[in-house]
Parts: structure tokens; sequence; C-alpha cells
């Protein structure tokens, strides 16, 4: 005779798929932030404020340790907030976390610029602008890199459109800015370097 085939085949063979897969199987959904932890952000001892903010860290969890990733960040903040002054507002600084004390970031001095509305601001017509920039070595073996900028005097008699500066003068500009700091401060008025 002729084999007799079931209607459904599939149909009784997994019985788990039916119900909706294994139990457990599914994941909980746990918030990131049961995780975390907050440490205050502390400035170096010669600003108003010492504290600025704070940030936010993964607890410690096997060979991850929280105050390892806390090292090394840069936080940015204007130097108003740190020193109460809001005439300062156009500068912002970047300050480094360089230890971690209980729940307190220490941080040091990583580096300031103007804001993009003061450089914008400082820029006037018919002028131009020489930048530079110079690696100067402090006494106590700290190596900054400092940018200057000068600008070009209207001239009384220039034309309306700017002239472009001739290649020697804005070469002998880039010399004398990138010199200067390297020679150190200028002598008070009316003293020669060589006096005490």
């Amino acid at each position: 005779g002729i084999p007799e085939f079931p209607e459904f085949p599939g149909v009784g063979k997994n019985k788990g798929a039916t119900r909706g897969g294994k139990k457990g199987s599914r994941k909980r959904v746990i918030d990131p932030f049961l995780r975390k932890e907050w440490y205050d952000l502390v400035a170096p001892a010669h600003f108003t404020e010492r504290s600025f903010g704070q940030t936010l860290v993964t607890r410690t969890t096997g060979k991850k340790i929280a105050s390892d990733s806390l090292k090394g960040r840069v936080y940015t903040i204007n130097l108003a907030d740190l020193q109460g002054d809001e005439n300062l507002s156009y500068r912002t600084l970047k300050l480094k976390c360089e230890d971690v004390n209980g729940k307190e970031c220490l941080t040091n001095f990583y580096g300031m610029d103007f804001t993009t509305e003061k450089l914008r601001s400082l820029v006037r017509k018919w002028q131009q602008i020489v930048e530079c920039s110079v690696d100067v070595k402090t006494t106590d073996g700290y190596i900054l890199r400092v940018f200057g900028m000068a600008f070009t005097k209207k001239q009384p008699r220039q034309p309306r459109q700017p002239r472009q500066r001739a290649e020697r003068t804005e070469r002998t500009e880039r010399t004398e800015r990138t010199e200067r700091p390297q020679r150190g401060p200028r002598p008070a008025a009316g003293r020669r370097p060589s006096d005490p």
C-alpha cells in the first residue's frame, strides 16, 4: 500500500518553539547608570573656586579600577567660573586629571585658549594676521607650546583693498614672535638686562 502522511508533519516535534523558547533566554535590561559613581573635580590651588564640577565613571569591578579610567581625562572650563570674574570669560582652560584622592579628581593645568567669539572679534577690516608657534621650556622643566598672533596696522595712505604683505616682512615678524618667548621676559622700563 501507499504510506499515509500526516496533514501537518511539523506540529508536535518542537514543543519549546511554540511557547516562546527556553526559560531565561531573554536578558534582563539593566540601567547602565546603576554601575556608575560620581567624582568631584578639583582645580589647582591657585584658583579662587576649587570645585568646578563632577564626572561619572564605572565602579571598580575585577581588574578594571575606576581611578585608572579617570586619570588622563581632560576637562574644559571657562576661566571666569574658576576666578569668579566675568571679565575673564573669553578664556577657556583645559585641566587634566592627574590623581584621584577618595572621591576627588585632582587636576593640573593642561592648556589655555581663547573662545571663538574673542578670536573673531580681534580681526578687523584692512588688517592681516601673522600667526606662529614656539616650544618654550620653563625653569621647572615643563615644556609649553606658545601660539603667538600679530596684526598688521593700516597705513595712512593704504588703498581700499588690503595689499598682501611682502614675504620677507612676514618672515621677519614670525621670527621675532618665536624668539621673544625663548629670551624670557622683557626688562623693566629704564633698566638694562645686566642690571641687578
